[in-house]
């Protein structure tokens, strides 16, 4: 991808050629949205104070609910996963994120070819819950000094995961900061744009109880809660290179860098063939703060503990860091990656369509989210 030094400068800024901006505005916890924002959730809080939380590791999730909040006050139209404009019988979708701090994995061993993957999954992922089919991606990635080697690596799992996810890399932003960079490390963002016809969008509003829940499996922590993994990591002394205990074949490096799924590719057939009510991508705050974010006023959603298999992985995680459940339940997805809701004639369907789909809980009167 040609580079074009655009300015020149002790703080060099290199641009990759892009089209006409559109402008957006988002956060990583506030991104643009057609929903509302998430109601509180019901969580299992049995578990002692004692082990490692997300918020020991240096990540607040009430601090960034509380800026949402104080966003909401400027514009009240925040809170779902991606932001539509009306354009002619469709709207377009947007959704921006970064990888967080799985960067660092990739840092410590030298591997560089997936994070791009990861970018491109957080942003894509988060449109196709409106039924919107990504048509282009733009990236933005910063560094202190220009390792020309990385970048490509990067690049080039950017640009996989906009084969995986059909749209087009329309173009990206390199920016060199020195001074501002540890040597060796760069900062990544993403931003993708879709399109659905608005008789084809994906609201929620008809979700009603009794509906089922359906969950479709994860690669493992995806791109929320590295944080707490790499405390986890450096209290037990574990090394990314040692081997994984339940598989002996792998590092834990390995299996740490595992790429989110992108789900573009099934959800867009999902719904065509069945009609999908409601799609949930399980990002940060897991299941039982991104779930409420597409069910209507005055339900809520029953999980069923132990209805799908949690990965190794996360028993590891939690075992080790003596994490407690809600803990567990509010930072990662648990093996589940997207949720999507049905009427319970089109369970049978969508399993025939995914075999892999667990049946997860379903709809009922109430609000946010209860394991039983």
């Amino acid at each position: 991808m040609q580079q074009t030094v655009l300015r020149a400068s002790s703080s060099a800024v290199h641009g990759r050629p892009t089209a006409a901006p559109v402008p957006s505005h988002c956060c990583k916890r506030a991104r643009l949205a057609y929903f509302r924002p998430a109601r509180a959730a019901v969580l299992n809080r049995s578990d002692s104070d004692e082990g490692l939380t997300y918020k020991k590791a240096g990540v607040d999730i009430d601090a960034g609910d509380e800026l949402v909040k104080r966003i909401q006050r400027m514009n009240p139209n925040i809170g779902g996963f991606g932001g539509m404009v009306p354009f002619g019988d469709s709207y377009l979708v947007a959704g921006t994120d970064g990888v967080g701090t799985k960067l660092k994995l990739a840092f410590d061993t030298n591997k560089h070819d997936t994070v791009g993957i990861d970018l491109v999954a957080m942003s894509v992922n988060d449109i196709i819950t409106l039924g919107a089919k990504p048509l282009f991606f733009l990236d933005y990635y910063a560094t202190g000094f220009l390792d020309v080697d990385t970048a490509e690596m990067v690049i080039k799992g950017i640009v996989e995961g906009c084969r995986q996810s059909e749209c087009v890399l329309l173009g990206g932003e390199t920016a060199e900061m020195p001074g501002f960079y540890q040597k060796g490390e760069y900062d990544l963002a993403g931003f993708a744009v879709g399109a659905v016809k608005k008789d084809k969008l994906i609201d929620g509003k008809n979700i009603k109880a009794g509906d089922v829940v359906l969950g479709l499996s994860s690669s493992g922590v995806h791109s929320n809660g590295f944080s707490l993994v790499r405390k986890v990591l450096e209290v037990s002394n574990t090394s990314l290179d040692d081997p994984a205990p339940w598989d002996p074949s792998k590092t834990f490096g390995e299996v740490l860098l595992a790429p989110t799924i992108i789900y573009v590719r099934k959800v867009l057939e999902l719904h065509e063939k069945v009609g999908l009510k409601g799609v949930v991508h399980i990002t940060g705050g897991g299941m039982p703060e991104n779930i409420p974010r597409v069910i209507p006023d005055g339900l809520g959603v029953q999980i069923k503990d132990g209805s799908w298999p949690m990965p190794e992985l996360f028993k590891w995680i939690q075992q080790t860091g003596k994490v407690p459940t809600a803990d567990m339940r509010r930072t990662f997805n648990l093996g589940v990656g997207l949720v999507v809701v049905v009427d319970p004639s089109q369970v049978a369907q969508v399993q025939q369509l995914a075999p892999d789909v667990f049946v997860l809980g379903e709809v009922v009167p109430g609000d946010g989210v209860t394991f039983v």
